[in-house]
């Protein structure tokens, strides 16, 4: 079982473990961390600033780059608060000129040590039952044309490719049916 649960102080410590099993920021590209100042710091500040980021920057557009967006953290199990975090989805409620080209609606990540037990794709199915929520019918979810385990998850999760542009491979997936 898979579930997304909202990003929240009272998880710290299994953040902190799932922060750390990433093993850097580079490893984390549907999380949003780059919103951060810093990498992420996998402590109980740490921890703090990254949920502050996530309410800050739902509905603001700080910076002339960002759109209206959900953060979610991806819950091994059903959600509940002792559940281990195994990932990130981030799910953007509109696409501007970039993330039309290259971002998409919906990014995500699984820790490296919850890989291949099925997390991604049922998140990216919850992530694109809550873009179906707010109206959106069909999500763009990008990959790198390399990245071979999330192009298997976007084909699993139901996206259909339209193209490739600058490296990243393009899917729609339609919220409903």
């Amino acid at each position: 079982m898979t579930a997304l649960v909202d990003p929240a102080l009272s998880r710290w410590q299994p953040w902190a473990a799932m922060v750390e099993d990433f093993g850097g920021p580079e490893q984390m590209h549907g999380s949003g961390y780059w919103h951060l100042d810093g990498d992420p710091v996998p402590t109980r500040a740490g921890c703090a600033a990254f949920v502050t980021m996530t309410e800050a920057t739902s509905t603001a557009d700080v910076d002339g780059t960002r759109v209206p967006s959900t953060y979610f953290w991806i819950a091994a199990e059903d959600g509940d608060p002792d559940d281990d975090l195994v990932g990130f989805l981030h799910l953007r409620h509109t696409l501007n000129a970039w993330l039309f080209e290259q971002g998409g609606h919906i990014g995500y990540s699984v820790r490296p040590g919850a890989r291949r037990r099925g997390h991604a794709v049922r998140a990216l199915a919850l992530g694109v039952h809550a873009a179906g929520r707010l109206g959106i019918d069909r999500v763009l979810v990008t990959c790198d044309l390399d990245n071979e385990a999330s192009r298997r998850t976007i084909e699993a999760g139901g996206g259909q490719l339209e193209d490739e542009r600058e490296g990243r491979l393009r899917f729609w997936i339609p919220t409903a049916g």
